[in-house]
């Protein structure tokens, strides 16, 4: 685990009317040419100030570290070897000094009303260690990103707050995370004394954090699309890979926390095991469909361990053992 440098922040103190409160923005970035320029763009768009933008530049080798260093002021570029993401964002909070940090994927695009309206949650919710918003996929279109501000979410009133995912809410992240990272705002002394990203974690990092999280501090959800998702066939999330970090994160969390939020609460043990067998079938499916029958079998066999009276996991089972193989 990373431990991170707790640095003091701009303005101490309770934030109140007369303070306006610096955001820090950290977006780490690997080989996003097409794309930084509009994400910069989108906060440097922001309605709230002060701002400060970190881009964490980890080894690209087309031009965004040209893109980036080329934007003055409050935009600041640090490059480093190829270290991979978690170990970028960490080291954006350690060279940060706001009062709240916001982490923003290199290629998705906030409407300009996000951080002011996320500072209005936190003084409405002065307990809270996390705000995030609702989301909005993000696809091309005939091999285009359609216009992001033709897309725009309206700031008529205040967004409402979803009560479902609202408060302390640890026992939801063990169904499903809520919350995409280039959405959420985070309290500074929060961030700093959960140890941050977790740097061995390839996949699932940010769910990681959001559980470690839950367990300290209450969140508030913003029920209003702020961040536009964009969606291309490199992204991280549709990689196949060896290991099921899903269902080893939220057994991890299960033996160490439990299935009670700290208000009391929780999930039935059915609840979980309904979605721990889900997501062994979700695996083992997608590894059946590229071919890989060992590990796709393993998983079948999990799901249906878990879940013997589900006779579709059963039967997935057995056609995986007969040669049947999902289509693409």
């Amino acid at each position: 685990m990373h431990t991170l440098l707790s640095q003091p922040a701009m303005n101490e103190g309770p934030m109140n009317s007369d303070v306006s409160p610096l955001v820090s923005i950290i977006i780490p970035s690997y080989n996003c040419e097409a794309y930084i320029e509009q994400t910069l763009a989108s906060v440097l768009g922001q309605t709230h100030r002060p701002i400060e933008v970190i881009v964490v530049d980890d080894g690209s080798t087309d031009r965004t570290a040209e893109i980036v260093a080329a934007h003055g002021e409050p935009v600041r570029l640090v490059q480093q070897v190829n270290q991979r993401v978690c170990v970028a964002r960490n080291r954006g909070f350690e060279l940060s000094r706001g009062d709240f940090v916001c982490f923003l994927d290199h290629d998705d695009y906030w409407h300009p009303w996000k951080l002011q309206r996320q500072l209005e949650a936190f003084r409405r919710h002065p307990d809270a260690g996390v705000v995030f918003t609702a989301f909005e996929l993000w696809p091309q279109v005939d091999g285009l990103f359609p216009d992001p501000l033709a897309r725009a979410s309206t700031d008529d009133d205040l967004p409402p707050e979803n009560p479902i995912l609202t408060g302390w809410i640890y026992h939801r992240f063990l169904l499903d995370c809520w919350a995409l990272t280039s959405t959420a705002m985070i309290r500074r002394e929060a961030f700093a004394a959960s140890t941050g990203f977790d740097v061995s974690l390839p996949y699932s990092e940010d769910w990681d954090l959001w559980l470690r999280l839950s367990q300290e501090h209450p969140f508030v959800m913003l029920d209003r699309v702020s961040t536009l998702y964009r969606q291309h066939p490199s992204q991280g999330s549709r990689m196949l890979r060896e290991i099921d970090y899903r269902t080893r994160m939220l057994w991890a969390a299960r033996q160490r926390w439990g299935l009670a939020s700290p208000d009391g609460r929780r999930l039935s043990d059915a609840e979980f095991d309904h979605n721990i067998a889900h997501y062994h079938m979700e695996f083992g499916l997608q590894h059946l469909r590229h071919g890989s029958r060992p590990l796709a079998l393993q998983s079948l066999a999990k799901a249906w361990q878990t879940r013997p009276m589900k006779l579709r996991y059963g039967a997935l089972l057995l056609a995986g053992l007969l040669g049947w193989r999902p289509r693409a």
